[in-house]
């Protein structure tokens, strides 16, 4: 690809980063995306942007299938793509507007349509979110040692199985974001869209516990409701390892990690009868068909109830 032609993509991160306000995980998986099409392109020997047409994009999903890269990756890159090529066709059409060429010769105004707009991933197999249930959270969290550490660490796992919170938007919570008078924290989700979630009772007592704890790690000027040992604020991968140790700690014979608790969570309010727009307000989903995978877990639980109970469920042939 041309300089001007990679220029385009660092002008597309900065509007990842400034107008659609994307988290720097985000950036890095659409700018990741885009470093494999212009590898796709340079080996087509493709100059620039313009050039690319849907049968490329085509051919060059058809190459990672070959290449043995899952459905939902390939699915995410041709997103990427598609994004980055609406924020192409919007610049051409300002270059257009001005009836020049831009003086650095990023011209695209020859672009009239998304090339990746109608070309989709192989469809994906349908896999239901792993949880944990009640009884094996309940395990988990009965956290018995007084340790600093300890009481950290059960305050960070009460808070993501109360409120569903992703990895990401608990590493980012600061004390202003957590009101224990009315049990409520604010979350930044994604979009940079913000929601308050309800803390519950046994999270909100965890949380009180660690806040007395926090005053003695806490470094000058630090905001962030969960450090390290530092006094800095406690990164993902630090919370990730913390909550496998306590796993392996308590006995669970599975693999657990944070998002663990977002599925458990979502599958046992639906279990317990909580309604669908309801459960997806709390996890801050923009659609609701992200959140109705939930209820084929919930389906499951009812089908074992049924087989369990029913007379007739499991008749002999």
């Amino acid at each position: 690809m041309t300089p001007a032609a990679n220029d385009w993509v660092e002008r597309f991160r900065r509007y990842l980063e400034t107008e659609r306000r994307g988290s720097p995980h985000t950036v890095s998986n659409y700018l990741r995306d885009l470093g494999a099409l212009a590898a796709y392109c340079d080996r087509e020997r493709l100059a620039d942007w313009t050039a690319l047409e849907t049968a490329h994009v085509r051919a060059f999903a058809a190459r990672l299938h070959a290449g043995g890269l899952a459905p939902r990756s390939i699915q995410r890159r041709l997103s990427a793509v598609r994004s980055f090529y609406d924020f192409l066709l919007r610049e051409a059409q300002v270059q257009r507007e001005r009836s020049a060429a831009p003086p650095d010769g990023a011209d695209i105004r020859a672009l009239r349509r998304n090339p990746a707009s109608d070309v989709r991933a192989p469809k994906a197999a349908r896999r239901l979110p792993v949880t944990l249930d009640a009884d094996q959270m309940g395990r988990l969290l009965a956290i018995t040692e007084r340790t600093p550490v300890a009481i950290r660490d059960r305050a960070i796992m009460e808070l993501l199985y109360s409120c569903g919170l992703r990895l990401a938007e608990l590493t980012t919570l600061d004390l202003e974001h957590l009101d224990l008078a009315d049990r409520i924290v604010r979350v930044l989700g994604k979009g940079r869209k913000e929601r308050a979630v309800p803390v519950g009772r046994l999270a909100a007592e965890a949380l009180e516990r660690w806040l007395k704890q926090r005053a003695a790690w806490a470094g000058s000027g630090e905001r962030a409701l969960f450090l390290g040992r530092g006094g800095r604020r406690l990164g993902r991968r630090e919370i990730q390892k913390r909550v496998a140790y306590w796993a392996r700690r308590q006995g669970l014979p599975q693999h657990v990690h944070p998002h663990l608790f977002r599925h458990s969570f979502a599958s046992h309010l639906l279990e317990s009868g909580a309604e669908l727009r309801g459960v997806q307000e709390l996890l801050g989903h923009a659609d609701i068909a992200t959140t109705q995978i939930y209820t084929h877990l919930d389906f499951q639980h009812l089908a074992r109830i049924y087989d369990a109970a029913h007379p007739r469920a499991r008749r002999k042939s």
